[in-house]
């Protein structure tokens, strides 16, 4: 079984080392350029999703998605501006409009746009466990840690107001053939 300490043991050495650090490899570049790019995107569409509902906890939801979103946009770009790093253009934010003015036809229910959110966190959670797993440097591991804890906690959060609204898009349960009955 893995040992926890020890890894983090190994990274906190890793960063107190005196060797320079080596350049970031073409992947590590790639996912933070391709998260930034995304994820700015995915701000904007949490934007419209303000616009979009009334609900003032969804809302509270999607405040809190951008404010996320943001602050993790803002610590790439500041990491790859530092390491030379060209950034990839950005979406504009969304000004803000009334909910109640949006026609039947182009609203999303507050169904669909808790779901998005979940959706989000599920993407979230994906690209940084597989950033994490093609890292090399560990200053860049670190990064893509902190951004998984957060998708992970915000994602738990979500769930809870998802079941709560009844919102939570649940399969059907599987009973085997000539299992017990429930």
């Amino acid at each position: 079984m893995p040992d926890v300490l020890e890894a983090v043991k190994n990274i906190v050495q890793s960063l107190m080392d005196d060797e320079p650090k080596q350049a970031l490899h073409v992947g590590e570049v790639m996912s933070f350029w391709s998260f930034l790019s995304e994820m700015a995107d995915e701000q904007v569409h949490s934007e419209a999703g303000i616009n979009s509902t009334t609900d003032p906890e969804l809302r509270k939801a999607y405040h809190e998605t951008i404010k996320m979103f943001k602050s993790q946009n803002e610590r790439i770009a500041a990491f790859l501006r530092f390491e030379g790093v060209p950034l990839p253009p950005l979406s504009e934010s969304k000004p803000i409009s009334d909910p109640n003015k949006i026609p039947p036809g182009v609203k999303l229910t507050d169904d669909e746009l808790a779901n998005s959110i979940s959706i989000k966190m599920y993407l979230g959670i994906s690209y940084c466990a597989n950033a994490i797993n093609e890292s090399v440097r560990n200053d860049v591991c670190l990064i893509w840690l902190d951004f998984l804890q957060e998708y992970m906690t915000f994602g738990a959060n979500i769930k809870t107001l998802l079941k709560k609204r009844g919102w939570l898009k649940v399969p059907p349960f599987y009973n085997p053939p000539g299992s017990p009955s429930q």
